[in-house]
């Protein structure tokens, strides 16, 4: 089973993130995924046009997608025109869904809170717990838009996933762990634990960010549009990052 992640793609009318995605999803259509999890940011600037784009160019595919929210995004816009049947709130809550697909069980975490860029986690706990109980295949895959581990990227670091000592303590002692975590945000891939979990971070479709560790000069970076490949087989995870 493939799942792929694609993350941050802040479409708007003065970049050129809707022609790398669509790099990006040619590239998907050569391995043809059996779904594909958007991890967040989907827009810039409050260009809410640019979800009628991405929209228009999921329902060419052959394989679901289902979307997560982003600290760039307008949820009830999202709610409006992407209507994605799998989030769990028809209301004004958070865009969560859970869906078993196969023999694994997709869970998606909306972390965004209104009027900042940082996430927090705390408050969903509880859904999630009980996400990760339902009857159903007991493997999941949990996804988020905000990293769970530090980076070592200072800026976005400060605007990480707030409540993920509480997250970890959640999933370190749940009979049902996850097999691991995928999230975006940070625009640069890389991987990390949380409680023992395999937590990873994709790259972006936006252009990358530097990898800033602190030193005195910013690094270069030319990154390509990123995205991620998890491949499930026989009980086990290897998840792959991929540029195109």
């Amino acid at each position: 089973m493939l799942i792929a992640q694609i993350s941050d793609i802040h479409a708007a009318a003065d970049n050129d993130n809707l022609s790398r995605l669509d790099r990006a999803l040619a590239w998907l259509d050569r391995i043809a995924p059996d779904v594909l999890v958007l991890t967040g940011d989907l827009i810039d600037n409050g260009e809410i046009e640019g979800y009628s784009a991405i929209a228009a160019r999921l329902a060419t595919r052959p394989y679901p997608a289902f979307i997560l929210p982003g600290n760039s995004d307008d949820r009830a816009a999202m709610r409006t025109v992407l209507n994605a049947r799998y989030w769990t709130d028809g209301g004004k809550g958070p865009l969560h869904f859970a869906v078993d697909f196969k023999e694994l069980r997709l869970i998606g975490l909306d972390t965004t809170v209104e009027g900042t860029a940082a996430g927090q986690v705390a408050e969903h706990l509880p859904w999630l717990r009980d996400a990760l109980s339902a009857k159903g295949p007991a493997a999941s895959l949990l996804f988020l838009h905000h990293h769970v581990f530090e980076c070592g990227i200072a800026p976005m670091d400060r605007i990480m996933c707030g409540g993920s000592a509480a997250l970890g303590t959640l999933l370190r002692d749940h009979p049902r762990r996850p097999l691991a975590l995928a999230t975006g945000h940070a625009h640069r891939p890389a991987a990390g634990t949380l409680a023992g979990i395999p937590a990873y971070l994709s790259g972006s479709i936006c252009p990358a960010n530097p990898l800033w560790l602190g030193s005195a000069t910013i690094p270069p970076v030319a990154d390509p549009p990123a995205l991620m490949i998890h491949r499930l087989a026989n009980g086990s995870l290897a998840s792959h990052f991929i540029v195109v």
